[in-house]
């Protein structure tokens, strides 16, 4: 049995660090994003659909293996594609960001930045002449908590940020092209609704989380980035399920 992690945006495998140490499982595998923190295969465009193909590829390679599949982020975004058309790459599925699938989702303000040609290019030409302290404390902002702030801004390059650009600029219409294969999904889910998460509405997770056949694991108190606020927190409502799906 294995536990596959997908890390988000603009983050990499590292952000799971905390969470791993809390779990009391050894069989756990954090993937690196194509771009993030490592080179990008020769003609890999970054787009979603190459994204969620790279990952079918990852989850093909272990073969034999049941898979725990769990992401957050954009993670979370490519799980929910994973499961709605390969469901049977893996035994079981968490996702914190469920509401990709759902179809009255809309992308947050600085998505939208981020799409706009222009606006995302000097978005990231910004923040990358900011002295790497002065990143940090921007990520903190977000609710980064501020010993991971520092490294997670270290990690942000130009790959990264073409890599970033180009992945939600293939997303504008992610609600209408996936959300209809992501109801009843054949293998167990779970869908981590943290309570104070800026990115994400809660109401679209419990809706996505109904349509595909998930259970719901609150975490309150907690935001986007809860695997680093609380893992104990995190690490424990995954075991659950786990416990549950066994």
């Amino acid at each position: 049995m294995t536990l596959v992690l997908v890390h988000g945006v603009p983050e990499t495998a590292a952000v799971w660090d905390p969470l791993r140490a809390a779990l009391s499982r050894q069989d756990v595998r954090a993937l690196a994003l194509p771009g993030f923190g490592c080179p990008r295969p020769d003609g890999f465009s970054s787009t979603k659909e190459e994204y969620v193909a790279w990952l079918a590829g990852e989850l093909e390679s272990m073969a034999g293996d049941e898979i725990d599949l769990v992401g957050h982020d954009w993670g979370g975004g490519l799980v929910v594609r994973l499961v709605s058309t390969r469901p049977g790459l893996v035994r079981s599925w968490a996702s914190d960001a469920a509401g990709i699938g759902h179809p009255g989702f809309e992308w947050h303000d600085l998505a939208r930045a981020w799409q706009t040609p222009g606006a995302g290019e000097a978005f990231f030409e910004q923040l990358l002449a900011a002295p790497v302290a002065e990143q940090a404390k921007a990520y903190e902002g977000f609710g980064v908590p501020h010993e991971h702030a520092l490294p997670m801004a270290s990690a942000v390059d130009q790959v990264m940020a073409e890599s970033i650009l180009a992945l939600y600029r293939s997303a504008v219409h992610v609600a209408e092209e996936w959300s209809p294969a992501f109801a009843d999904i054949p293998v167990p889910g779970l869908v981590l609704a943290p309570s104070d998460d800026p990115f994400a509405a809660r109401d679209l997770a419990r809706e996505s989380a109904a349509r595909a056949g998930a259970a719901v694991a609150d975490l309150p108190g907690l935001g986007h980035w809860w695997m680093l606020q609380d893992p104990a927190a995190g690490a424990a409502r995954l075991a659950a399920f786990w416990a549950s799906v066994s």
